[in-house]
């Protein structure tokens, strides 16, 4: 008997919201270690895919489909490839590190973990869903608990924050809604598999011309905006900086690590193969989009004195790079395709850069969530100083994670910037240098954070009796640097999952 291996992935941590739900009198510590050991659950279920993935077999992959709407030609649909698999993956490691990082919390642990395990839930969800119908599903469930998280366990600016985020994902999905109605009037059909077959050979475009002359360019720009916003692509990165600022260091870890990778997948997943013509017309702009991600992203970060927006900007700045890969390959997708090599070098990196990414961000979200803790609230730029010789192993774990961040080579962070580089020199030279200004900017503020927090003077007699990392800390942190380390060493552990995807990518573009 099969197990369903991907509806087990999905369903078991929302299992574990609904059993929280019913555990009311249960202790603190049992309601932590039951929202814990669902959340490991991922990381579990995902090896066991892992076990049974085979990278070179072209299609998805333990597949799950079932009829569910049939009067809508509706279908449970799950499937899995490459980049899911990856996705996959992340969550199940950046989840528990966050609940880890919040595991003292006091205040309502239940509902907490709760609305946590709701939240990865739904992320695994847009990862394995192949029909638009519960793939949108999924995509909405996740902004309710990130609501609740910002605005009940924030800072002080946590409601503004949290009102802000909803309106602008909430209004970007409008747009995506609208959109894909306007696609299943047209075809009456939502399988991402078959709207991209009908894609391939003009039949999607020219139905949607039958609903008007300009229809397609309509539901393609209405697509692009909900997921844009979700991204975020520069300027609707607004809502960012807050949300991730004010959230509770838990719920800004699984934002940055997981959530803005919901939104490169959904330009992988449905921009990419549904829209290929209109995204190459609209790439040249998209580009420069991207670019003023990267560049813009990388010097707010520079200006910023509050650590938490000062590593929410780098979050701009690192995922804008995923995109100006993307579409540096969408740009050059014309008539005889782009130079293989250089596609496949920006599109391999855009997915290790999404993997890598998750890792180093979170990581540094939870350090300065630990100095934030430690001291009693602060979290300015010019509140710490000499907190290495306080807590020698922090700042050791801490500065490798800085440095990942940074693209030092020997580290996670490298390969991905220099595959995209690689990629996009070839692709689009003068892009690949302007957006060196974003490194050099990256290198000045993640340089400036490990100076003036770890080497400066210290900031009064407090930081020299901060403890240094403890238990539950020790098993947040540790294994997010683990692997910036393995994986800045053997990159191949991750490639060897996606270069045969890529590859079928590039053919495709190559034979369009």
């Amino acid at each position: 008997m099969n197990l369903p291996l991907l509806s087990l992935l999905v369903f078991t941590p929302w299992a574990g919201a609904v059993l929280l739900a019913v555990l009311r009198n249960a202790r603190p510590a049992v309601v932590r270690t039951v929202t814990l050991a669902f959340s490991l659950s991922t990381l579990a279920l995902g090896w066991a895919v892992l076990l049974r993935f085979d990278p070179a077999a072209p299609g998805f992959q333990l597949v799950e489909r079932r009829p569910w709407i049939e009067a809508l030609n509706i279908h449970y649909f799950l499937g899995l490839d490459g980049l899911s698999l990856l996705l996959v993956l992340l969550t199940g490691l950046i989840a528990p590190a966050g609940l880890f990082a919040s595991w003292r919390e006091a205040r309502s642990p239940r509902m907490f973990g709760a609305l946590f395990l709701v939240l990865q839930g739904s992320a695994l969800g847009v990862f394995l869903a192949l029909d638009f119908f519960h793939w949108f599903l999924f995509w909405e469930l996740s902004l309710i608990p990130v609501f609740f998280l910002i605005k009940l366990w924030g800072g002080e600016n946590a409601g503004r924050a949290a009102y802000q985020f909803v309106i602008y994902t909430i209004g970007g999905s409008a747009f995506l809604l609208l959109g894909f109605a306007a696609v299943f009037a047209a075809t009456g059909s939502l399988d991402f598999g078959q709207l991209a077959m009908l894609a391939a050979d003009g039949t999607l475009t020219a139905r949607l011309a039958h609903l008007g002359n300009f229809w397609p360019q309509v539901v393609f720009v209405g697509v692009l905006l909900g997921v844009a916003v979700k991204v975020p692509l520069y300027p609707f990165h607004t809502w960012l900086p807050p949300a991730y600022a004010e959230a509770p260091t838990g719920a800004s870890m699984f934002l940055t690590g997981v959530m803005s990778k919901m939104g490169v997948y959904a330009f992988l997943r449905i921009l990419w193969p549904i829209f290929p013509a209109p995204l190459h017309a609209a790439a040249p702009c998209l580009l420069v989009l991207a670019l003023a991600g990267v560049v813009f992203g990388a010097f707010a970060a520079m200006r910023q004195t509050d650590l938490k927006r000062m590593v929410a900007y780098s979050s701009v700045n690192h995922v804008s790079y995923c995109l100006l890969a993307l579409f540096a390959v969408s740009a050059a997708s014309g008539p005889g395709g782009p130079a293989a090599g250089a596609a496949s070098a920006a599109l391999g990196g855009a997915l290790l850069q999404m993997f890598n990414h998750g890792l180093s961000a979170a990581a540094l979200f939870f350090c300065v969530g630990v100095l934030e803790t430690r001291s009693g609230g602060r979290r300015g730029l010019d509140d710490f100083g000499g907190v290495r010789a306080a807590a020698p192993v922090f700042a050791g774990l801490c500065g490798i994670a800085l440095f990942s961040s940074l693209g030092l080579p020997g580290l996670n962070g490298f390969m991905g910037e220099f595959f995209i580089f690689r990629g996009v020199f070839g692709l689009a030279p003068w892009t690949a240098a302007i957006a060196c200004l974003g490194l050099f900017a990256t290198a000045y503020f993640l340089l400036t954070f490990w100076q003036r927090v770890f080497h400066g003077p210290r900031a009064g007699a407090a930081v020299g009796n901060w403890p240094d990392l403890r238990g539950v800390e020790f098993a947040s942190l540790v294994p997010l640097v683990a692997l910036m380390i393995l994986l800045g060493v053997l990159p191949q552990l991750l490639t060897g999952l996606f270069n045969p995807l890529v590859a079928s990518w590039v053919a495709a573009l190559a034979h369009p």
